[in-house]
């Protein structure tokens, strides 16, 4: 939405992960792909923008990182902070169902996930195609007070905006308004309200799995079938036989969420949400629905 507005540069790397790259893929070779490793190749996602435009980038794994608000700030002191925060259990179950979307995850059962994080921390049960394999470390993800001293510790409280996920749900539009006001851009162009990401379930890992390695021509065999679809299709038609493919059989809608274990998460995490409440200076404990959780 912000990259509709004309005042605004967003680039086409949704997340450029340049100011994380402790959080990077340790198989991942620099200079390959879309990412940028210089801080030449990271200005030069903005080579678009316009003198009278601001610029800026999304990255969620910035906010997890523990060296990115000081990266950040020694590059661009002036820079504006945008973090947006989601009540716990619903965030890890979102952020699971994605993780197994994205090829990241293999345990499909987000409690056994959980359970694996005291082998994954040693580096066992990661799986084969995770880039990232800190994000599998689900709990970590929760520390949002940590998180956020690190932006205060560099930037003036006034440069450091925290909305929460629940609020821009309910009123997206006025979110986004706030968000144009914070960035000192013309807050009443007109908004076209859009859905994106919307979260889904993936109904075979194993048929997931296997249209990403032809689609990426993983393999012997997923290369040569690769070939032979290429030389009969167009790039528009495989684009759309990809997308049909997942919408209609291997996504789903998410099942209902296991509620044993969303209240287990929630005191799991109540006092990090007390904690929270106290450091923005609002009730996120009754509008998440902590105040019944003893």
């Amino acid at each position: 939405m912000l990259r509709r507005h004309p005042q605004i540069c967003m680039p086409d790397v949704k997340e450029s992960w340049f100011f994380s790259p402790e959080l990077r893929s340790p198989f991942r070779k620099p200079g390959t792909g879309t990412l940028p490793d210089t801080v030449e190749e990271y200005l030069s996602l903005f080579d678009g923008a316009r003198p009278e435009q601001r610029v800026g980038e999304a990255t969620p794994s910035y906010l997890t990182s523990r060296t990115a608000a000081s990266s950040i700030a020694d590059l661009q002191p002036d820079a504006r902070i945008i973090a947006i925060l989601r009540e716990p259990a619903s965030f890890l179950r979102s952020f699971h169902l994605q993780c197994v979307q994205n090829h990241t995850e293999n345990e499909t059962d987000l409690r056994r996930a959980i359970a694996l994080e005291p082998t994954r921390r040693e580096g066992k049960n990661i799986p084969r195609y995770s880039p990232w394999p800190q994000e599998l470390l689900y709990s970590d993800h929760v520390r949002y007070v940590e998180q956020l001293r690190r932006y205060h510790d560099v930037f003036p409280s006034e440069r450091v905006l925290v909305l929460v996920y629940e609020d821009f749900r309910r009123d997206n539009e006025a979110t986004v308004r706030q968000v144009l006001r914070f960035l000192e851009v013309d807050d009443t162009y007109p908004l076209e309200v859009m859905k994106a990401n919307p979260t889904v379930r993936v109904r075979s890992q194993r048929l997931n799995e296997l249209v990403r390695s032809v689609y990426l021509g993983r393999g012997p065999a997923a290369r040569a079938v690769k070939v032979a679809v290429k030389g009969l299709t167009t790039r528009r038609v495989r684009r759309g036989a990809l997308r049909a493919t997942r919408s209609r059989v291997i996504y789903g809608s998410p099942r209902p969420p296991d509620e044993d274990l969303m209240l287990e998460l929630r005191r799991r995490f109540k006092g990090e949400v007390v904690a929270l409440s106290e450091y923005l200076d609002r009730d996120l404990v009754t509008l998440w629905g902590y105040d019944s959780i003893s």
